[in-house]
């Protein structure tokens, strides 16, 4: 008979039970944002002007919440290929944003000696999600432009084989697109899926979703959370049936709510409103990169994104500085080597500019 005395605490259970790599990792963070100017998480800075808003609450309002969601989705997925142009014969599969298609791919493909190959440094999901589902992670350091290493992707392909190379369009930290002939060369060379990661599309006006029926081994992947629906979390996968019918065997089932669905036919059907605030963005983007490159000691780095990289002296102080004067960016100078004293600036609104730059110059001239 056992008693309370003899029973372990909860983290000797926790040893017990839980994987060694899991109990090592450490938890995805986002930092508390309360009253701050909030420049690190590549946001849409504008809402949906209060017409809109007023007429997506009355349909919200009509939703059925005591009834689960439709489970094919049929309508939104229509929505999404009729308005983002996926081509004909090709299928959609929809997550909870980008990072539950991510975690798809990584249960889809986990079996003994699978892994997952990504540039590196890069979005920090793809290594995550790989190692919690089991699989090995390569990351193949990127050029000191940003740009890929292209022997060495070539050379970790074939002495890995990974199942999934992920390449992302604009690639996030860094902003900036990857040559087209470089990933014409790896889709070449993979003897598993390529997924393109066009998360920021809305900013670079490039794109890869009528080249799908080039390679079937490419994978196109997109969030709406940048266009301006972070909130809302829905992500889409488009690829041949042949890749999509297996990725829907292990979606959650009703992984997409009532509301998300909804509010996701919503903006499609008022894009053209979405599509005028990334023209804002993409506008303000050059105007910032300006300001901050007359700014003494910012390095800044060319972007198709929402975001700017910089890089200055000193990244964890001048973060803190800033985060000091009520603005809050994202350092990512220990993601990589090649990122030190790198800070992301997301695209915010004018007046957001205005205060960034402020905040930035005054910390500087200290």
């Amino acid at each position: 008979m056992s008693h309370a005395a003899d029973r372990l605490d909860a983290s000797s259970y926790v040893e017990r039970v839980l994987r060694a790599d899991v109990r090592a990792m450490s938890a995805y963070h986002v930092p508390d944002s309360t009253g701050l100017v909030k420049l690190d998480a590549m946001e849409n800075p504008y809402q949906l002007p209060q017409g809109l808003r007023d007429e997506l609450g009355r349909r919200l309002a009509q939703v059925a919440l005591n009834r689960y969601p439709v489970p094919s989705y049929a309508r939104l997925k229509q929505a999404i290929a009729a308005r983002f142009g996926v081509p004909a014969g090709f299928e959609l599969v929809l997550g909870n944003g980008s990072d539950e298609l991510i975690s798809m791919l990584s249960v889809a493909i986990a079996q003994p000696g699978a892994c997952v190959l990504a540039p590196a440094p890069s979005f920090v999901m793809y290594e995550m999600s790989a190692r919690l589902a089991g699989c090995g992670f390569i990351g193949v350091p990127l050029a000191e432009d940003f740009s890929l290493d292209l022997p060495a992707m070539l050379a970790a392909i074939r002495q890995h084989r990974p199942a999934v190379v992920y390449l992302a369009y604009p690639n996030n930290p860094t902003g900036n697109c990857f040559d087209d002939s470089a990933i014409e060369a790896i889709l070449r060379e993979a003897p598993g899926v390529v997924v393109l990661d066009e998360a920021y599309q809305p900013f670079a006006a490039k794109s890869w979703m009528a080249r799908l029926p080039e390679y079937p081994n490419l994978i196109l992947m997109r969030t709406v959370s940048k266009l301006g629906l972070a909130g809302i979390r829905l992500g889409y996968l488009a690829g041949a049936r042949a890749w999509t019918d297996q990725l829907e065997k292990v979606r959650p089932p009703y992984n997409i709510n009532v509301l998300t669905e909804t509010a996701g036919l919503f903006a499609i059907e008022h894009a053209d409103e979405l599509d005028a605030q990334a023209a804002k963005i993409r506008d303000e983007r050059q105007a910032l990169a300006t300001r901050l490159a007359g700014v003494s000691g910012v390095s800044v780095y060319p972007s198709q994104a929402n975001f700017l990289l910089v890089r200055v002296v000193d990244g964890p102080a001048t973060w803190r500085g800033l985060l000091d004067r009520g603005v809050l960016v994202k350092d990512v100078g220990k993601m990589h080597s090649l990122l030190a004293n790198c800070l992301r600036l997301t695209i915010g609104t004018p007046a957001e500019s205005v205060a960034l730059v402020g905040a930035l110059s005054q910390v500087l001239a200290k």
